[in-house]
This record gives structure tokens, sequence and C-alpha cells, in this order.
């Protein structure tokens, strides 16, 4: 099993981050985390080498802090990604947030950098790890129009465009609102398995209390019940989705 999406650098882990890993040994493979904020790089990287083979990395901006970042910030970090792109898995999660961002400015600055975000991965042969919160048929284009070929749209929310991201090759990862969403249900019974990955966005996500990437496991044995399949075969199948999509070695 493989949680292809958390965040292990959120201060909801600083008091027991160790712990949380040495727990998520037990159950799982491998666990992918995303720094989305530059802030938290160096954390980020310190906690990758501190679990070498075990705990992978993802880099990028997430959209809903476009205003809290200038240009320099940006190349800065971009930077900063360049120089450490051995340690690194993936671009982003980047992308598009139309929630929490409304105003139209903002929003095009938000296409820019994605679109920057999708240039560096190019750059750096990394696939892209994609947010599309009430963006997804934008940010489908915008990936269209720029011939992204690797892509994860994570936590994916438009059952209506399931097909059109599939048709695309794109990846799509299911976390564990599927345990109450009809609609991410309904997502899932859309994708086929081998598109498939299993994530949590912990530490959100956690129904009131905070989420943890072993929590995968209640995901992955969610998929089987509804597609009525064998659990063995849901854990093979998205484990070996992530292992060759983020290219993890030695695990």
């Amino acid at each position: 099993m493989i949680d292809a999406h958390c965040h292990l650098e959120q201060k909801d882990y600083d008091s027991d981050r160790e712990e949380v890993i040495s727990r998520c040994r037990e159950v799982l493979k491998a666990l992918v985390f995303s720094c989305a904020n530059p802030k938290d790089l160096h954390k980020s990287l310190d906690i990758v080498s501190k679990n070498p083979n075990f705990v992978f990395l993802t880099t990028g901006f997430h959209p809903e802090y476009i205003k809290e970042f200038s240009e320099k910030d940006i190349e800065d970090y971009f930077s900063q990604i360049r120089q450490n792109k051995s340690k690194i898995v993936a671009i982003g999660e980047c992308g598009l947030d139309y929630h929490w961002i409304t105003e139209p400015e903002w929003r095009e600055k938000q296409k820019q950098l994605f679109i920057k975000h999708i240039n560096l991965a190019k750059e750096l042969n990394l696939p892209v790890v994609v947010h599309s919160r009430d963006a997804e048929e934008e940010c489908l284009k915008i990936l269209e129009e720029q011939k992204a070929k690797k892509v994860l749209m994570h936590f994916f929310s438009d059952k209506n465009l399931v097909e059109r991201a599939i048709s695309n090759g794109y990846f799509i990862s299911v976390n564990t609102l599927i345990l109450q969403s009809k609609s991410i249900r309904k997502i899932m019974k859309k994708t086929p398995l081998e598109r498939l990955m299993t994530e949590t966005d912990a530490p959100w996500l956690g129904f009131g209390k905070r989420n943890e990437p072993i929590a995968v496991k209640q995901v992955i044995e969610k998929i089987a019940e509804l597609g009525k399949l064998p659990i063995e075969k849901v854990d093979e199948t998205t484990t070996r989705n992530a292992i060759e999509f983020f290219r993890l070695k030695d695990i």
C-alpha cells in the first residue's frame, strides 16, 4: 500500500512525526508527501533524508498561496527545486483553486504559475501532481494545451470530467473522502484500476480528528468493496501505479 499524497510537513505532525512514520512502516510500502509552500522545503527535505527509500517528496506551490509570494520568491523556490532534483519525485501539488481564490486577476496569476510548474516538470523530467478545486475543467484545458504527459489529478472531484482525464492518460487519486462521499465513489467507479492511486491528504480529511497516511488502508478496502474486487488486487495495482508513476526505487 502506498499513500500517494499527504502532507507530513504540516505542523500537525511536529510533536510525533517520526512515530507516525514508524506506524506507517508497519503497513505501507511507501508514502509520498507534498511540500506545497516554500517555507516548508527545508523541513520536507529533512524528513526525506531521515527516511530514505520509504518517504518520498513532491514540491510545488499550492495555488491557494498565490497572493503570498512575489515573482522573485517563485523563481528562488524553483531554483531550490532544481538544486534538489535528486530528492524530489514530482512537481506539485500545483494547479488552480477557484474555491479560495475568486478574483479574476489572481486566478489568471494561478494559471500562469501552473504553466510554469508544468514547464519545470518537463525541464526536470518529472511528473506533475495537480490540485484542481472548483477548476477541474480549466486545469484539464491547461494540461492539454501544454501537452503535459505524466499527470496525477490529486483529489479530483468532478465526476463529469473523469473520462476526459483518463483519455489523456492521467492518473486519479482517491482519498479517505471515499468513506463518506457519494461523488468520490462515483469518480472511483469511473476510473479504471490501472489509472487509480490511493491517498489520504493527511493531516486533513480525518473527519474530526487528525488524519494519518496509514488510513490509506481504509481507502483500499473501500475501493475493493465498491468495485467488488479482492483487496489484494486493489492493493497490488494501485501500489504498482504509484511506483511506476513516481519512479520509486529501492523500496
